[in-house]
């Protein structure tokens, strides 16, 4: 979310970075809500300090012979209180109209990313392996799979709908081998691994950012009661663990990780994205996520990235770092960078870890701040960084297609071989 007062004294500097993002948010419409806001304060406190003055001189008056005045004064309190209710509640709506509108701009981006409208302004910043030279013609995981009966895609849509994924045998026992890779590497790294709900609340939901803009992308209950809502990344959950919580600076950076489902109602529906296992409605993935103070969040950053990068080194997959455009980050991001793995059926590079910057945006949504007394009095907000470490999915697909052989096999990258149970290569089943 944005700070109010940010928007208030440098209006400008906010208009420039919402057209930096291609967004439509007004910072001229905020504005006016918070004037008249600032007006209706100004009046309910007028009012206030005349209700006092007047009750304390109903007090002095009702000592004296003059009952007429003391009444009259009593109906001026009267009519004060009257105002004050009508203002209260129009105070209130207003007040809330101007957080729902700040809820809805997204961050602005730092100064060190590039300007751009979309992906075609975004910045390779290096180039990690070489993609492999096949002599023979490879093919797509979402043939091969289905060959060496590993994938189902067909049962999978029986099961629920298009766009879901069914794993058997080596296939699934793969996707096991993965995730417990990447929390293994993670942990010995320093991260704290956690096991959250999959399920959470709107206020966690809001706090991160996807409520309310993104609704549209998620599923939810229904029925009675609260709804919950089924998460699009643990993200969401991990950060919200220090909801409404203040930090101690000597804690900071908290890093912390998990393996979860995640479910999005929107996967997308364009080209090749549609086949296989790149865009799907419910995928696993390994989240990392920090804490930071806001001197060290860039740094941390840059760490997380290497942290990721270092998961795809251990399965020996080439891939690309690049940094996004403002048109190209996610809503919650002041700075994002990409992981893009090498996938030969799309003969270039596809994302398999976003790794992000928020700054204070979802810290000031979701209420979470530190304090060191020896340096500053009270508290402020923390920084926030996510991102994926990685999308276990899509890591399968790029083994698959990366350690494909002439005889239709797959080879299991060495890092993964003590998760498998003894397979190191996987053949066709029955």
């Amino acid at each position: 979310m944005l700070d109010a007062k940010r928007v208030r004294e440098d209006a400008e500097a906010i208009r420039r970075a919402m057209a930096d993002r291609g967004s439509a948010w007004d910072a001229g419409v905020w504005l006016i809500l918070d004037e008249e806001r600032r007006a209706l304060i100004v009046r309910s406190e007028a009012l206030q300090a005349r209700r006092n003055e007047a009750s304390k001189l109903v007090g002095r008056m009702m000592k004296e012979p003059r009952t007429e005045a003391a009444e009259a004064v009593k109906n001026e309190v009267r009519s004060i209180n009257a105002e004050l209710e009508g203002l209260t509640a129009h105070l209130d709506r207003v007040e809330a109209d101007s957080r729902d509108l700040l809820m809805t701009a997204p961050n602005p981006p730092h100064e060190s990313v590039p300007v751009g409208a979309d992906e075609s302004a975004n910045t390779e910043v290096r180039l990690w392996g070489e993609p492999r030279s096949f002599d023979f013609e490879p093919k797509a995981h979402w043939d091969l799979g289905p060959e060496l009966g590993i994938i189902d895609f067909e049962r999978a849509v029986k099961l629920a709908k298009s766009r879901f994924v069914l794993m058997g045998g080596a296939g699934a026992r793969l996707e096991r081998a993965v995730i417990n890779l990447f929390l293994d590497t993670h942990t010995a790294r320093g991260y704290k691994e956690w096991w959250p709900p999959v399920l959470a609340n709107a206020a966690t939901l809001t706090g991160t950012g996807q409520l309310p803009k993104f609704a549209d992308d998620l599923f939810r209950t229904s029925g009675e009661g609260t709804p919950l809502y089924l998460i699009p990344t643990a993200e969401v959950v991990l950060t919200n663990i220090h909801r409404d919580e203040v930090l101690e600076a000597d804690v900071l950076p908290l890093r912390y990780t998990a393996y979860t489902p995640c479910f999005r109602e929107e996967a997308g529906s364009a080209g090749r994205d549609t086949r296989g296992m790149i865009r799907v409605h419910q995928f696993d993935k390994v989240e990392l996520v920090k804490f930071a103070t806001p001197e060290t969040s860039l740094d941390e950053l840059e760490g997380m990235v290497a942290d990721a990068e270092h998961a795809l080194q251990l399965l020996d997959l080439p891939y690309r770092v690049v940094l996004l455009s403002t048109g190209d980050m996610g809503f919650s991001a002041r700075k994002t960078y990409d992981l893009e793995v090498w996938l030969p059926s799309y003969d270039g590079y596809k994302e398999i870890s976003s790794v992000s910057d928020c700054g204070d945006f979802q810290a000031r949504r979701a209420s979470i701040k530190y304090r060191s007394p020896g340096e500053f009095k009270g508290s402020r907000f923390v920084h926030t960084l996510n991102g994926s470490g990685l999308a276990v999915g899509r890591t399968v697909a790029a083994i698959i297609e990366n350690y494909q052989q002439a005889d239709g096999t797959i080879v299991v990258p060495d890092a993964l071989r003590p998760y498998m149970g003894g397979i190191e290569v996987i053949r066709a089943e029955a």
